[in-house]
């Protein structure tokens, strides 16, 4: 990811309701959720929700699809994992140590979320 995708993606989050969208999809996973499901979840007027969901699309963080009468809109996992990636890219590279975002560390270590809300307990 470059500089331009990535300040294009932060922008698209940088709103409470696009957010609040964004993380509900997550939440579905890749089958996403149909339109009418995603504004009775959050409370959103269609025409707002549309609009938000534009502007997500546009980010590339969400991708539509129709099925019948429905459009479902599901995240772009990929999205976020680059967005990740660019930011901590250089991470640690002054220090010359050898660091990993801790979400990634967690994996390697075999934590699930399960595991380390446990953990936290």
């Amino acid at each position: 990811m470059k500089t331009p995708e990535a300040i294009k993606v932060l922008s698209a989050l940088a709103q409470e309701s696009r957010l609040a969208i964004f993380r509900l999809l997550i939440e579905q996973g890749p089958d996403g959720l149909p339109v009418g499901a995603i504004g009775e979840r959050l409370g959103l007027a269609n025409a707002t929700l549309s609009f938000h969901l534009k502007e997500l699309l546009h980010a590339g963080l969400v991708t539509s699809r129709q099925s019948g009468r429905f459009i479902y809109y599901a995240p772009v996992i990929a999205a976020v994992d680059g967005l990740v990636a660019f930011l901590t890219e250089n991470c640690c590279a002054a220090t010359g140590g050898d660091c990993l975002p801790a979400k990634r560390g967690a994996k390697a270590a075999g934590e699930t979320p399960k595991k380390r809300q446990a953990a936290t307990r």
